[in-house]
């Protein structure tokens, strides 16, 4: 027979199991509810075609799976999420240039997926102008996924997971191309980053950002702004900004094969830039203080390199930390961890 002490002796492990379970259950923040494509108050139009792909709940479900998925390599060993990963705002932080299958180097350093629904063209050499035409390359470089588009949907036709998505998704099972591309997109469109300090400042919260930092833009627009225009900070366009020409990326060249587009390279968004590090589409740069230095002393002279930094970009040491500390206020927390935009 049990004596009320033993039964204490009993219950307790079982409580202390059920506490420590409630404790970690009550540690992991619960999936962001989907809210559907929503503009930002202080952004303008998107540029991406909704009518023809409007964003589902059920359709960026699937493109989030999608986009964390191995099997769109050739060995399962790669995603997209691999090389674009959430905490480094999309991209892969650390690495100087890209790490793809077999542990094999790209030429560039990945770039970070944030605002896409604004792109007017991707890639450092903007090769691609069309969102659902972009994970094309990365399946099927050598270097990256290394697969083929129709290995990649054989895979996809035999799991049953699969079919069933893409019917919620698109109201049939038929999985193809155009549709595993469509899914993609519905997630990428999705990462929105437009909740940094400099957003909320925009948006009428005057004490966003302290004096330093107020200046500090005020100071970036008159030296930085030209090219990396808000509120994305980028213009879109492809200059030479003084990288060093001797290395063998021709850039912008390679796609349009003009000589005058020798050494150009798309003008990054400076958005996250404390996850994103290194810098330069070459990854040349590990830190802000060193990025600016090259605009102000360190750039190559080259045929083709941007009139705007003939003289580079004069700067006091002091106007110098007062830009990155201005450039810290584009952080944007949120957005690297927003469950919604991890892999589940």
């Amino acid at each position: 027979m049990y004596t009320t002490t033993n039964s204490i002796r009993l219950i307790l492990p079982w409580c202390l199991l059920l506490g420590i379970m409630v404790s970690f259950s009550s540690c992991r923040k619960p999936s962001e509810a989907f809210t559907g494509f929503q503009k930002p108050e202080n952004f303008p139009e998107p540029t991406y075609p909704f009518a023809s792909n409007p964003v589902t709940e059920d359709g960026f479900k699937l493109g989030r799976k999608l986009f964390y998925d191995g099997r769109l390599s050739r060995d399962g060993s790669i995603s997209c999420g691999s090389c674009h990963i959430q905490y480094s705002a999309f991209t892969q932080h650390g690495h100087d240039v890209s790490h793809g299958i077999d542990d094999l180097l790209g030429r560039r350093n990945s770039s970070s997926l944030q605002n896409l629904a604004w792109g007017v063209s991707y890639f450092w050499d903007g090769g691609v102008h069309n969102l659902d035409m972009v994970p094309f390359n990365a399946i099927t470089s050598p270097v990256e996924m290394d697969e083929t588009v129709p290995n990649v949907l054989e895979k996809l036709r035999n799991d049953a997971e699969y079919r069933k998505l893409f019917k919620a998704a698109f109201g049939t099972e038929d999985i193809n191309s155009a549709r595993m591309m469509q899914a993609l997109s519905q997630f990428m469109v999705m990462l929105i980053s437009s909740n940094s300090p400099y957003d909320q400042y925009m948006r009428g919260n005057q004490s966003a950002l302290s004096a330093d930092e107020q200046e500090g833009l005020s100071l970036f627009r008159t030296k930085c702004g030209s090219c990396h225009t808000e509120p994305f900070f980028t213009d879109e366009t492809y200059r030479n900004n003084g990288i060093d020409t001797s290395v063998n990326d021709y850039g912008r060249f390679e796609v349009s094969t003009f000589e005058s587009d020798k050494f150009k390279f798309k003008v990054p968004s400076l958005r996250n830039l404390h996850y994103t590090e290194p810098y330069m589409h070459d990854g040349s740069f590990n830190s802000l203080d060193a990025v600016l230095e090259h605009y102000r002393s360190g750039i190559t002279h080259s045929s083709t390199l941007d009139p705007l930094l003939q003289n580079g970009i004069p700067m006091t040491d002091e106007e110098k930390n007062k830009i990155i500390a201005f450039l810290q206020t584009l952080n944007d927390e949120e957005f690297v961890k927003n469950t919604l935009f991890s892999e589940q």
